[in-house]
């Protein structure tokens, strides 16, 4: 395989090993960010999967359909739901999901069959300007840039609340127990940065080549995001589990 072939493969895997995790974590708590994040990855490992399958063998209009749906669309949404449960708890939570399950189908109906300007051939990774009209770009526009600065916004502020000794929430819905909060607030800061490393791909792609870009960015991004979850997870991780040993008891 192509350098950009095994780059793709290395984000791929370490999405589903993050998606893993989360689904995990839901499992066995019930909570509904850690589902929302769960959705994201395996929406990212799909997207993932595409971008390999294509870097290795070629590009076609059906990949580039569920490379564009799962990964320019969808990913990040789900993600920054997950935001919205911490920040402002169950209620607001529930309310953007049904807004967003509803705006995911539709999304799913244009990006799979919006007409294309042209067929999608040969190895290099298409620009969606060159594939879609309009509405697919806009669709991707908006789906990775509001939820892209919902993340980051909510992971700096957090990480603020947290250094500052208060806690990172909007209202007794969302509130959350901090034992470790220097963690918290690194793994808020990693979160932010993952997210923007991969918002970036736009930038790098005039530098190293497009498809260069979007996978060295793809693998930084997922590696830093699934750092700062371990780190931030730690944070809270001893409280929650005292809580679960006393609720067993």
């Amino acid at each position: 395989m192509t350098l950009n072939a095994c780059l793709a493969a290395a984000a791929t895997l370490v999405a589903v090993a993050f998606g893993l995790s989360t689904l995990d974590r839901w499992q066995r708590r019930r909570r509904e960010h850690e589902l929302a994040w769960t959705i994201a990855l395996g929406l990212f490992a799909v997207g993932g999967l595409a971008l390999w399958w294509a870097e290795a063998h070629g590009w076609g209009t059906a990949d580039f359909r569920l490379f564009f749906l799962a990964g320019a669309v969808l990913n990040v949404p789900w993600l920054a739901l997950g935001t919205i449960y911490l920040l402002f708890g169950r209620v607001w939570g529930n309310r953007v999901r049904s807004w967003l399950i509803a705006l995911s189908g539709l999304a799913v109906g244009i990006v799979c069959f919006s007409p294309t300007k042209s067929p999608v051939a040969g190895t290099e990774l298409p620009q969606g300007s060159e594939v879609f009209d309009v509405g697919p770009r806009i669709l991707a526009a908006v789906g990775s840039g509001v939820p892209a600065l919902v993340i980051i916004v909510g992971a700096l502020w957090s990480a603020y609340r947290v250094a500052r000794g208060r806690v990172p929430a909007f209202g007794a819905g969302a509130q959350r127990v901090v034992s470790l909060p220097k963690r918290l607030a690194l793994g808020n800061v990693l979160i932010a940065v993952g997210t923007l490393v991969l918002s970036a791909s736009g930038t790098l792609a005039g530098r190293l080549g497009k498809d260069r870009a979007f996978a060295i960015t793809l693998v930084l991004g997922i590696v830093i995001l699934f750092g700062g979850f371990l780190v931030a997870s730690s944070g809270t991780s001893r409280q929650l589990r005292s809580a679960a040993a006393a609720e067993a008891a």
